[in-house]
């Protein structure tokens, strides 16, 4: 090794030593009481130690592994990071049969990551639920002491849903977080630049664990927060709702978004007010609730324009459009976008108006102004390559493969889907990539390609679980339908198109329902199942005739027409 690598050795030791001490000095008494604990500890002893950040469990087992107190303890440290976990004891009794255990001294587990299993919400988890009906079983399996290390809420959760274990306590240790912890949680979180969308899914979630220990230190649990945090407390409650919409979890975002737009009230803080009544509108939103949606974002523009904020009633009216956008109200859509538009260029916003023309080709494309929508991608695309924004880039490149697609120029659509693709993976963005890869099994599908369009297909759809994107799944349903009614496997498709059809109703979304039924139909004809085509058509005509869709409804008016009676 040379010097200077030795010296940058000995010099990052120091300062992890360093840390160490201000720790341990921070917490002295705990640290201490934690000692005294373990010492005498003897078989199965249970204790819990309270700590809200990772780094500052790192100082800790550090700090007691050079105790000298601690010098005839052997500590084990056991991760359980899978939030799927059930069976504690189990993992336990099997990772305890590959400890080599040293000679004369006394064995200490420190179980670590239990919070991922033991979650934020709901009822009874299901390790919580096991380690509360197995507990007498862990004096004879597990005869060494546990020290589970958890946050304050995942403490708070097993004391309420394993009240029979935690009873059995000896100990419970509360160590404060060190300023300087704190400060880089806060810079990582509040005070980063980086938006969570953006990250990949593992570092989403290490954010969204600083996040929560933040909350804990300035909202501990049971307890009501001091004036002073007040602010604090409303700032991470949004940052959460805010990472979680970023997952696609609406629900568990709104729980924090709802405290977050109480407490922004009583400041009153009317920009945070606004972005929090914004973001409940977004939970709305991707839950397909399209009227509360659009009632919290009208609630966030009427407050903008009374505080005369032009930005704020920029992005107000911006996801006003989105709404529109869904609901297929295009021209109401296409005036808040160009609302949007106009004060953005009154404020130089060049930027941040790459969304609004990507949202405005949007449009064009579903009123089917191919050539005025490939314009508005073409000057999304032109800013975000000006600003380096390879990310949103992506999302551009999506929009324009849809155009050539729909104007029939397959090998364009493909190069531009493959070129989202390779951003999408590039940033981790495995939710973008699944609306991708359904994309090229349409290309592939058009150009008969069925083995590719089902594999791509297949790909997508196995995202789209995973993320738990019921509604966005329903589309893979269909075109896996229409692959197996190709291939004339017709079992398969009718299969597929009832599994679209089910989520369609599921989430009101009639006009989708009709394309599906309209396949249903011409599945049924093709069986020769004349009354059952002619049901599923004339149901599919009549939502067409309602969303006024001339092409549509002349379409399946001539094939009714034809049936045989």
């Amino acid at each position: 090794m040379s010097s200077s690598k030795k010296l940058s050795n000995q010099h990052n030791n120091s300062e992890l030593q360093a840390e160490i001490g201000k720790f341990i000095a921070y917490n002295k008494d705990e640290f201490a009481e934690l000692v005294t604990f373990v010492d005498f500890a003897e078989k199965f002893t249970l204790g819990f130690i309270e700590i809200n950040f990772t780094p500052d469990i790192d100082l800790l087992i550090a700090g007691l592994q050079q105790n000298p107190q601690c010098e005839e303890i052997q500590f084990v440290v056991l991760d359980f990071p899978d939030g799927n976990l059930r069976f504690l004891r189990d993992e336990l009794v099997e990772q305890l049969a590959k400890i080599n255990k040293e000679t004369n001294k006394k064995l200490v587990l420190l179980i670590r990551d239990l919070e991922k299993s033991i979650g934020v919400f709901g009822d009874y988890p299901p390790v919580l639920q096991d380690l509360n009906f197995v507990r007498d079983s862990y004096r004879k399996t597990v005869p060494h002491p546990l020290l589970f290390i958890l946050p304050d809420y995942a403490i708070s959760r097993l004391a309420k849903f394993a009240p029979d274990f935690w009873a059995w306590k000896s100990g419970l240790f509360r160590f404060k977080t060190t300023e300087l912890t704190r400060d880089r949680a806060i810079a990582n979180t509040l005070n980063t630049e980086i938006n969570i969308e953006r990250l990949p899914t593992p570092e989403q979630q290490e954010r969204i664990d600083l996040l929560h220990g933040l909350l804990m230190e300035y909202h501990p649990t049971g307890e009501i927060p001091s004036p002073e945090h007040l602010r604090n407390c409303c700032n991470i409650l949004n940052e959460l709702g805010k990472a979680y919409l970023s997952q696609h979890k609406p629900i568990k975002a709104r729980e924090y978004l709802e405290k977050a737009g109480k407490i922004a009230k009583q400041f009153p803080d009317y920009s945070l007010e606004i972005e929090v009544m914004n973001q409940l509108g977004k939970s709305y939103q991707q839950q397909r609730q399209f009227e509360s949606a659009n009632s919290y974002h009208q609630q966030a523009l009427d407050i903008a324009k009374k505080q005369k904020n032009r930005p704020a009633v920029a992005n107000s009216l911006f996801y006003l459009g989105n709404v529109s956008l869904n609901m297929r109200q295009f021209h109401q859509a296409r005036d808040y976008y160009q609302q949007v538009l106009e004060i953005k260029i009154e404020f130089g916003a060049r930027y941040s108006s790459a969304s609004t023309y990507h949202q405005l080709g949007m449009v064009a494309q579903q009123l089917q102004e191919y050539v005025q929508a490939r314009d508005y991608y073409q000057q999304a695309l032109e800013i975000e390559i000006e600003f380096g924004d390879r990310y949103l880039s992506a999302s551009t490149y999506h929009q324009l493969g849809m155009v050539a697609q729909q104007l029939r120029q397959y090998d364009q659509a493909r190069d531009y889907y493959q070129q989202a693709l390779e951003i999408e993976i590039e940033f981790g963005d495995r939710y973008s990539s699944a609306s991708t890869c359904h994309q090229l099994g349409r290309v592939a599908q058009q150009l008969r390609q069925y083995d590719q369009a089902r594999d791509y297909y297949q790909q997508a759809l196995e995202i789209k679980i995973e993320f738990g994107a019921r509604y966005s799944s329903a589309s893979t349903y269909h075109n896996l339908g229409g692959i197996a009614q190709k291939l004339r496997e017709y079992d398969q498709a009718q299969d597929y198109y009832q599994q679209a059809l089910e989520i369609y109703i599921e989430f009101g979304d009639r006009y989708s329902q009709a394309l599906t039924l309209y396949c249903l139909g011409r599945l049924a004809q093709a069986e020769e199942n004349y009354a059952e085509a002619r049901a599923n058509l004339q149901t599919a005509l009549e939502i067409y005739v309602e969303y006024q869709d001339e092409y549509w409804s002349k379409v399946v008016r001539e094939i009714l027409e034809g049936l045989p009676e």
